[in-house]
């Protein structure tokens, strides 16, 4: 019969290498406060191990003296050979014959009629996860305790009651926090409404005098080529000069003018024309609270959304326009033009930030590796592409395909994974990016797709498919 091994209060064992019994000793965990991404090692677990050689009678003590214990992990020579449950224990005694059986017999004995299975998990587990996994047991098992792997040889004991309360706590957490993610999402896009609609007001107001200017330009410049038409005419006929017209036409240099009037004219309809897209394009990318999808021109769109950036953009970033003929596409243009947006912005900032890595790098004369400079660029690419729906999920047929790619740095695997993470509902309530939104909007409101393409050092690419119904 082994010898107990002592148990201070204060947490720490004085381990008697002869003894074949480990006192319970209950882990920290439950001190830390839960959240959304806590895990198994975060719970209060038990380390109660015993060697199949020790009598039952031992463990019986130890269950006596400790009301709350779980269970014990039975080891062999200090290996984890599995483990026996409060209840199993009590269930075994309660046989005919049962305490002589098994309280003056060593455990192996009561082991060897112990065939039930035991959950193993690993330290690193997901609470809520954990707790789903415990649950898809038998229902004579869910109430029995899981084994956590926290090292290769280091096993721990978790009461399977600690870890569905801990569960409904995260639980109420994750609804908390979702109650709370949803009010300021209502918050936002009233918000966002309300800027639509001051900007979208504004937009209006700016276009009712550029269509004055524009709609007077016309007539100015056929007026300017009538004065100076006349103006020539009068000095073909009139070959002698008066002194005083002479002193004019040095004083306002005619011969100037006339080049210079039809040019500054000219230069007044493309400002004009400029201002009057710009506002088009405020307008389209405000319409976010629109109820009904109407057809839209994607191509103008894309235009709309690049002249919006054009201060972003500089002269370094050159973008190149590979429109397609694409029929108008039902669709909500507002939110299409946030996804636009938003894709576009994460390109340009990609490009921005390896251009200040590069300068960086040449200041401070750090060896980068011998590769063409190219010029950062931006390729916008529109096509209808046709399916195959014999070999994919859906029946739809044709589809609109955007293509934005850039020459940046590119992203690791490991971006790219948490990337498509944030597309998942779970993730996108714990954390909304504008990729994830992006991603709600096309697949969600509009029945498309987003493909991400990326190689390290070989540059980025977001494919947008919305379907041509």
């Amino acid at each position: 019969m082994g010898h107990l091994v002592s148990y201070h209060s204060s947490g720490h064992l004085v381990q008697d290498f002869s003894s074949e019994i480990l006192s319970p000793y209950l882990s920290p965990g439950s001190d830390r406060d839960l959240s959304l991404d806590s895990t198994l090692r975060e719970l209060p677990l038990y380390d109660f191990r015993a060697e199949l050689t020790c009598l039952g009678i031992e463990v019986a003590r130890i269950f006596q003296k400790d009301a709350l214990l779980p269970g014990a992990i039975l080891t062999e020579e200090g290996e984890y050979a599995g483990i026996i449950s409060r209840r199993q224990f009590l269930e075994f005694l309660l046989l005919p014959h049962g305490r002589e059986l098994f309280l003056q017999h060593p455990l192996e004995v009561l082991h060897s009629y112990n065939r039930q299975e035991t959950l193993i998990l690993p330290g690193d587990t997901p609470i809520l996860s954990a707790a789903q996994q415990a649950l898809r047991r038998s229902p004579l098992l869910q109430s029995e305790p899981i084994v956590v792997k926290l090292e290769p040889s280091v096993y721990r004991l978790l009461d399977f009651q600690q870890l569905n309360l801990a569960s409904w706590q995260i639980r109420g957490i994750e609804t908390q926090v979702r109650y709370e993610r949803t009010q300021a999402r209502i918050i936002q896009t009233e918000k966002m409404a309300s800027l639509g609609r001051l900007v979208d007001g504004i937009a209006h107001e700016i276009l009712d005098p550029v269509g004055f200017i524009w709609g007077n330009l016309t007539y100015v410049s056929t007026y300017t080529e009538a004065l100076l038409e006349l103006i020539a005419a009068y000095e073909e006929i009139c070959q002698e000069t008066n002194a005083e017209i002479v002193r004019l036409k040095e004083e306002i240099e005619l011969d100037f003018l006339q080049q210079d009037l039809p040019r500054a004219v000219g230069s007044i309809k493309t400002g004009a024309e400029r201002l009057k897209k710009l506002s088009v394009s405020l307008q389209n990318f405000c319409h976010i609270d629109e109820v009904y999808p109407k057809p839209a021109d994607i191509n103008s769109c894309l235009d709309g959304i690049i002249l919006l950036l054009k201060n972003r953009l500089q002269s370094e970033i050159e973008i190149v326009k590979n429109y397609g003929h694409l029929p108008p596409v039902t669709c909500y243009i507002g939110e299409i033009s946030q996804v636009f947006m938003n894709i576009l912005t994460n390109a340009v900032d990609a490009l921005l930030n390896e251009a200040v890595s590069q300068k960086l790098a040449q200041e401070y004369g750090r060896k980068r590796q011998e590769t063409v400079n190219e010029k950062p660029r931006i390729e916008i690419t529109t096509q209808v592409w046709f399916a195959d729906t014999k070999h994919t999920k859906t029946s739809v047929e044709r589809w609109v395909s955007v293509r934005i790619r850039d020459n940046g740095p590119g992203m690791p695997q490991k971006t790219q994974r948490e990337i498509r993470e944030t597309f998942s509902v779970k993730k996108r309530a714990a954390k909304e990016t504008s990729l994830a939104v992006s991603y709600q909007i096309v697949t969600a409101k509009h029945g498309g797709e987003i493909k991400l393409r990326s190689q390290p050092g070989m540059g980025t690419e977001f494919e947008i498919l919305l379907p041509l119904v």
